[in-house]
């Protein structure tokens, strides 16, 4: 049950106002003496045409309290104090009986939304860099697909473009054949480091990359099989990461696969009055809505990543026919998607207002950034085995006797590294500190998955008789423990509508925190049976809603630690 809209309902059906108008302007106290919600009457002034408090007082009157404890006038506030102990009893007793759909309201039904995230370069190393849009889309595809979505996961993969060419010719060059078998992905990067070291001093092997990439484009088959190899080994390396990340994508379709459609959209821009040649490169002028000119194609009549977003968010429009289409790509674009979004809506495509753009900032590893071009890449392989060796290495020093080590090492070492980049606002900078990641005291993975822990230990050790009376749980700790959990749904509601993992992560957190500080005042074992029941039953509930939390993050939860 969502109680904000219960009393929302009762206020609206004291005023004969919209409900929904209520809901949104619904607040929660700062002080827990001050009530459970507050409703602003100087809202209502104006549709009432009264003063305020006259409205807070008289609403107070009327409204039925049915779950509500009691209805306090302060001022211009309508105060609501909920009965501490039916509201407990309706949280624990609905996630009980929900269980792994706890949370889960079915708003997507019927609509479609697509998710592109990750989209690695072929014949490039899954840097560390790449984790952000990795774990950020994954998080918003579960989300949705929680919520009823027909959701798709598209790895719009990194495999056309000027650089095949150069990669194309370095390999002729350089490439040693037998270093491609062995280590495919290390030898790639080997030769693209040293083709733009060469190109430094001498500027015209740019000029043999580019001829090799208008081959590739020709279908040439020189050119065509050794970039069908680069990519047929870059996906097998690819797979490798998202197998240990447990993470799948519905759509491999990269940039290569839109080149058959390219020139139909093109001729559909130019048909529109749309192409402008400028400085031999054909572009759409953008200037009257203070935006540079987007290239469609470049003065060799190649194309470029405008020509095949646009030519992509067209096709999945023609293809899946979606509500929204989220692009889930580092801030540093959003000038090249804002180019994107309004070619596509001059085309006269209204549902160009569905393309959306979910930005995130930079990631840096010991104050650098990463380039490939410079040859200083921080495999995210490499990382992720740091972090379960140090997750590792603190169960050996605090649980050595502990069972399945390995597994509980890897789902820590895994989780700890997803959480640093979802529990922060996507927009920040992420300064990489494996220490804070797998501090099990900290605002981590590890701290939550450890409080799941301890509520299962606590399970283990306390045989349940039954539900017991969950309406005595009437303490701080309980009522506010049940008051974060019941806020499951709202918080992921608001993350969808932000897209804002980071709302839901510290949502999770939350109900660790407030979980600890239950643990930490409340005698469980020694209470009475009946309400060591059900206080046993509020311990049941918690850890399931830590498990759809962290379950919506691409975390797993472990039993013991």
């Amino acid at each position: 049950m969502d109680y904000k809209m219960m009393v929302a309902k009762k206020i609206a059906d004291a005023s004969n106002l919209d409900v929904e108008m209520i809901y949104q302007r619904m607040e929660v106290p700062p002080r827990a003496e001050m009530g459970d919600f507050a409703f602003p009457c100087f809202t209502l002034a104006k549709e009432l045409r009264k003063a305020p408090p006259l409205i807070a007082k008289e609403l107070s009157e009327k409204i039925d309290s049915d779950g509500i404890e009691r209805v306090e006038n302060l001022g211009p506030y309508l105060n609501f104090f909920l009965d501490k102990g039916q509201f407990v009893e309706t949280v624990v007793q609905e996630i009980l009986e929900e269980g792994t759909n706890y949370g889960n309201e079915n708003t997507g039904a019927g609509k479609k939304i697509l998710v592109e995230y990750s989209s690695p370069n072929i014949a490039k190393p899954f840097s560390v860099a790449l984790m952000y849009t990795t774990c950020l889309g994954a998080a918003l595809y579960n989300m949705y697909s929680s919520e009823g979505y027909d959701t798709v996961g598209i790895n719009h993969l990194g495999d056309y473009g000027t650089q095949f060419g150069k990669l194309i010719y370095a390999y002729r060059m350089w490439g040693d054949e037998t270093a491609l078998e062995t280590d495919p992905i290390a030898e790639l990067l080997r030769i693209y480091v040293k083709f733009h070291n060469e190109a430094e001093k001498n500027p015209e092997l740019d000029e043999e990359g580019r001829r090799h990439f208008k081959n590739l484009e020709a279908g040439e088959a020189y050119e065509t099989g050794l970039w069908n190899r680069f990519k047929e080994l870059s996906l097998q390396d690819f797979q490798k990461v998202y197998d240990i990340l447990d993470i799948q994508f519905d759509s491999l379709k990269g940039e290569a696969f839109y080149s058959a459609h390219m020139p139909r959209i093109v001729e559909d821009i130019r048909a529109k009055g749309l192409l402008t040649e400028s400085q031999g490169a054909q572009v759409v002028m953008l200037d009257e809505y203070n935006m540079p000119p987007a290239i469609i194609l470049k003065s060799d009549g190649s194309t470029l990543y405008s020509t095949r977003d646009i030519t992509a968010a067209i096709y999945r429009k023609e293809t899946y026919d979606f509500d929204k289409c989220l692009y889930v790509v580092g801030t540093p674009q959003a000038l090249h998607f804002k180019q994107v979004f309004k070619v596509v809506e001059l085309l006269g495509h209204e549902w160009a207002g569905d393309l959306v753009h979910v930005g995130f900032g930079l990631v840096k590893f010991q104050g650098m950034k990463f380039s490939t071009r410079e040859g200083k890449v921080f495999y995210l392989t490499d990382l992720l085995k740091e972090a379960i060796d140090k997750a590792r290495a603190i169960i050996e020093e605090k649980n050595p006797e502990l069972e399945d080590k390995e597994e509980v090492a890897r789902k820590i070492g895994i989780g700890g590294v997803k959480f640093i980049y979802l529990k922060n606002s996507r927009e920040k900078e992420i300064m990489f500190d494996l220490d804070e990641v797998l501090n099990f005291d900290g605002e981590t993975a590890p701290y939550v998955q450890y409080t799941y822990a301890r509520g299962q230990s606590i399970l283990r050790k306390n045989a349940s008789t039954g539900l017991g009376d969950l309406e005595a749980l009437r303490e701080k700790e309980e009522f506010e423990l049940a008051k974060v959990l019941e806020r499951f749904n709202q918080v992921k509601r608001e993350a969808l509508e932000k897209y804002e993992p980071s709302i839901f992560t510290r949502y999770v957190l939350d109900v660790a925190k407030n979980f600890n500080k239950f643990y930490n005042n409340i005698n469980i074992s020694n209470s009475e049976d009946s309400l060591r029941n059900a206080r046993l039953k509020l311990v049941e509930a918690t850890c399931q809603v830590i498990q759809n939390g962290l379950g919506l993050l691409g975390i797993d939860v472990v039993e013991r630690m």
